[in-house]
């Protein structure tokens, strides 16, 4: 099940969106969605960016 904690790794590791977004090469619009809840189901190739910027794993970001 889908379950986005983006934020709280974020948050935990002093990240920004917007240093997030440079790290990913994501845009910060996008990323702000997918934060929110607005925008769901990111491709895998989104996700696995989103987990190394982050240094975790997929499943703990988005299916835990």
């Amino acid at each position: 099940m889908y379950n986005n904690k983006m934020r709280e790794f974020r948050k935990a590791k002093n990240i920004t969106l917007k240093e997030l977004s440079e790290e990913t090469q994501i845009s910060l619009g996008y990323l702000c969605h997918l934060e929110k809840g607005t925008r769901t189901n990111p491709s895998k190739h989104v996700m696995e960016k989103i987990a190394k910027g982050l240094g975790e794993d997929i499943k703990d970001i988005f299916f835990k």
